[in-house]
């Protein structure tokens, strides 16, 4: 969900992926 609101934003994935963990 982060990754889609900032698909701009690098960190965001990284904290995306790490939280679906």
């Amino acid at each position: 969900e982060v990754e889609r609101k900032k698909p701009g934003r690098p960190k965001a994935r990284k904290r995306f992926q790490f939280s679906k963990r």
